[in-house]
């Protein structure tokens, strides 16, 4: 029996031991890493924006989610369901969509990055740092104050900043991956490889447990004799 319990133990902490690696090396970057910057919020700029509803020149279902914002100096009403959001002006009207270089002149109303090049993002691609946001959206390639490349999204209507992106969240992203060994989407906190390793490094700090008092049971029992 000691035999069998010392190989288990043996042979699964080897097994699992580079998962538990990943796991602290990982834990160790989140803690040491502020969620607020690695979501870029230091670079956004928080404009006070207030509306009277009586500019409305429409009906609107009383049962229907609604957010008004600015784009540009413009009132966009956004009317969110279940078929979709509708960009719509104060009349009523379908809005279009962003140019390139109004997406670049929100950039440096919205954030204080310098705004280099832009490129619209029409198809989800899994894994991506975008994932998660509705699409159409424009990637504006900025720069920060110290030079470095920082990935602006913003919806292709509306205009609002969708996420920001620098190498700190990349790496983060890849450390969230491995943590929580989704390692392509990355986001499958529930999936059935991280339940598995959960419960194998479970039993295998039982087991250590287990053969470390077994071991010193045995000791004191030869001491005595």
């Amino acid at each position: 029996m000691k035999f069998l319990i010392r190989n288990t133990h043996k042979y699964l902490s080897f097994f699992i031991s580079l998962q538990l690696l990943l796991w602290t090396i990982s834990g160790i970057y989140f803690a040491f890493n502020k969620i607020e910057l690695v979501r870029g919020e230091q670079y956004e700029l928080m404009p006070n924006h207030s509306f009277d509803f009586r500019k409305l020149n429409f009906e609107i279902d009383e049962t229907a989610n609604i957010q008004i914002t600015k784009r540009l100096g413009q009132d966009i009403v956004i009317i969110r369901g279940e078929s979709g959001n509708h960009y719509l002006d104060v009349n009523g009207k379908s809005i279009n969509k962003l140019s390139f270089e109004d997406a670049k002149k929100i950039v440096q109303d919205l954030t204080t990055l310098t705004p280099i090049n832009v490129e619209e993002i029409k198809k989800l691609k899994k894994g991506s740092e975008y994932r998660g946001r509705e699409l159409p959206l424009y990637k504006v390639l900025s720069r920060n104050d110290q030079g470095k490349e920082i990935n602006v999204y913003l919806n292709g209507y509306s205009g609002e900043v969708a996420a920001i992106r620098s190498l700190q969240w990349r790496i983060w992203d890849l450390m969230w991956g491995l943590h929580i060994m989704d390692w392509q989407a990355r986001d499958d906190i529930n999936n059935l490889l991280l339940k598995i390793f959960s419960i194998l490094a479970l039993f295998s700090s039982l087991t250590g447990i287990l053969l470390f008092f077994k071991v010193d049971i045995e000791s004191s029992k030869h001491d005595e004799k």
